[in-house]
């Protein structure tokens, strides 16, 4: 996955500043507007990041941008101390007037975490459809009654065949059910 970096400010000229001085420091940006709307389709049409947001667009406040948002996005707020101060806990927030190196940092720092987040997504085993573990369960069944073995050696012999062949266990439990049928 790609992370994406859509800027929304209400004054456009703003909103390519920062596109300027992130572009400078290795970031890429997808998308830079001025209303929700226009910020919303663009991160609609990408796999996921960060919307750094203004305050209040020229359409909407940034709590109503929030409540849309898509779930792979995270927000960043450029606002005054007053108004972080009531920001959620759940946006991320840089201080108007600001600094580069505290918008460049947070950038980055917000990209890392979604990375991680993303790698660490990836490395979890997806979860099976019930005709998904159907199959391992008619397999591991047959293992067991034909060739004796426990329900834990049966799985293990799933398992390594599966290992051993370059397939997905779902795909081995098929194949040991037609085997096992043809004996009969």
């Amino acid at each position: 996955m790609n992370s994406s970096i859509v800027i929304a400010l209400p004054k456009i000229d703003d909103a390519k500043k920062i596109r300027t001085i992130l572009n400078r420091h290795g970031f890429s940006v997808a998308a830079v507007c001025s209303t929700a709307s226009t910020a919303l389709a663009s991160m609609s049409e990408l796999d996921g990041g960060i919307l750094i947001c203004g305050y209040k667009l020229t359409d909407r406040y940034y709590q109503d941008v929030l409540e849309d948002i898509p779930s792979y996005f995270e927000m960043l707020l450029l606002a005054s101390g007053r108004v972080i101060a009531e920001a959620p806990t759940s946006v991320l927030t840089v201080e108007m007037p600001m600094k580069v190196s505290d918008l460049v940092n947070t950038v980055d720092m917000m990209l890392s975490q979604i990375e991680r987040r993303l790698k660490k997504e990836k490395r979890k085993p997806k979860t099976r459809s019930w005709k998904e573990q159907n199959y391992i369960s008619n397999a591991k069944f047959l293992l067991m009654e034909r060739n004796h073995l426990s329900e834990e050696d049966a799985y293990r012999y799933i398992q390594k065949c599966s290992m051993d062949s370059g397939t997905n266990m779902v795909e081995t439990a098929q194949m040991v059910l037609m085997l096992l049928y043809d004996e009969v």
